[in-house]
């Protein structure tokens, strides 16, 4: 039994003082958590991070203010990590630095095992380091803005949101749907001049076309037989925020040409009224739509596309990010689980799985199967039945006379998908590095 010690006690503050030395000679500043996931002690050298006092400004603060609720909120990955034990290492975040912007960190986060020089109001310890510091910074899971992913297809788009920090240019966002386009514009508001202001999001597909004009504008009494008092549209809303234009390639023709004109000149009038009012928002378009098919086809004017088409990001399909496949699992399968008061894990066949489905529908389709397997799992394992039957379907070697070449597939791909680290296939296989070895050399496999 760890022995009763006061957080002040000479001995803590020579413990904590010792920690911090030892890690700020390696480069690293050491964050002491509580079982609220407070911030009860932190090393001076956070202020180099983050800025000036950010040590003191932020002891006593829950860590998902300097880290993000991605991480550290109710079903942040890292925070049910820890309440289940476990220890993370090599995570990156984006850490909000005021006035400059953002930095990436790597993260890594542990279960503190107390003696008795500890603080024992102290349970979780976290260490962070500025990516950009590491020789493998390329290589790490990055949670950034609620996004996680280690391919380099999203790395890149990661960058591309940190390069408009300073900047208000309008952005258009294009992917298939399930990509997580609404992330990628809430990351880049987040982390914009604007980012204490508003985001207000209209989804032009979802609201009838006679309706929309009324949504974006607003209007005044009597413009219309329902017009019974005057209303705010989501333009004025966003105020000095960023207004978020969802599925911008349904916008009918008539709402092309007046959102061209609100574009061109700032100014916009309710309708009903003829008086402009001024503009004060950043603009984020977002579509699965092939714009350059719908100018061709005369269904999207081009001047509006280049209007909007300021800095395009294209989000990449799941396909094309396979390596993000497993954390991505992990990730939402925690956050689902947490909602449900529950904890689960996934089997090595379950994970082999879903590392073999394509994921048409992208990140939504892959949490949507997890919520299916949260519903029907019995135990605390996601076994592969537990999963919708079109990923039953692709469960590893069902042919028992095909099973080494698909097996020396498996293994193959797994390897390339976590970049020849046996350390991390191994883990995805469900095998120890040392099987793992034996298997490659049984099989030829060798970078």
């Amino acid at each position: 039994m760890v022995p009763s010690v006061s957080p002040d006690s000479p001995s803590v503050l020579a413990a904590w003082s010792g920690v911090r030395a030892a890690f700020g000679s390696l480069g690293r500043i050491c964050i002491g958590l509580d079982a609220d996931f407070c911030i009860r002690r932190a090393s001076d050298r956070l202020d180099e991070l983050v800025g000036q006092g950010a040590c003191q400004r932020f002891v006593g603060r829950p860590i998902a203010d300097l880290l993000g609720d991605e991480l550290f909120g109710e079903a942040g990955g890292l925070r049910l990590a820890l309440l289940a034990g476990e220890r993370r290492e090599g995570w990156r975040a984006s850490v909000r630095v005021d006035p400059q912007g953002s930095r990436v960190a790597s993260v890594t986060v542990a279960p503190l095992v107390h003696d008795g020089a500890c603080d024992p109001s102290t349970v979780y310890i976290v260490v962070l380091r500025p990516a950009e510091e590491e020789a493998d910074a390329g290589d790490g899971l990055t949670s950034f803005g609620g996004l996680i992913g280690r391919a380099p297809a999203i790395r890149r788009v990661f960058q591309l949101i940190m390069n408009l920090e300073k900047s208000d240019a309008t952005v258009l966002v294009t992917g298939e749907s399930g990509t997580g386009k609404e992330l990628v514009a809430r990351a880049i508001h987040a982390h914009s001049p604007r980012r204490d202001g508003p985001f207000v999001a209209v989804n032009c597909g979802a609201v009838p076309g006679e309706l929309l004009e009324s949504e974006l504008f607003g209007h005044a009494r009597g413009a219309f037989t329902s017009a019974v008092r005057d209303r705010i549209g989501r333009v004025e809303l966003a105020a000095n925020g960023t207004l978020f234009l969802d599925e911008v390639g349904d916008l009918p023709p008539p709402l092309q040409v007046k959102l061209l004109r609100v574009l061109q000149e700032r100014s916009f009038e309710r309708v009903g009224e003829s008086h402009s009012r001024k503009m004060g928002a950043r603009v984020i378009a977002a579509t699965n739509v092939d714009l350059a098919q719908a100018m061709a086809d005369g269904r999207f004017r081009d001047d509006l596309y280049y209007r909007l088409r300021v800095v395009p990001i294209v989000v990449p399909p799941l396909r094309e990010r396979r390596e993000d496949v497993e954390p991505l699992a992990r990730h939402l399968l925690h956050r689902v689980g947490s909602r449900n008061g529950r904890l689960l894990r996934l089997s090595p066949d379950a994970m082999r799985a879903l590392l073999a489905y394509p994921w048409p529908g992208n990140v939504r389709e892959l949490e949507n199967a997890l919520e299916y397997a949260l519903a029907v799992c019995r135990g605390p394992t996601v076994l592969p039945e537990d999963l919708p039957v079109e990923v039953q379907r692709l469960v590893p070697a069902t042919l028992p006379v095909e099973r080494p070449r698909e097996e020396r597939a498996l293994i193959e791909r797994t390897l390339v998908t976590h970049h020849w680290s046996r350390e991390g296939a191994a883990r995805a296989l469900g095998m120890s590095r040392t099987t793992l070895w034996r298997k490659m050399r049984e099989l030829g496999l060798q970078r």
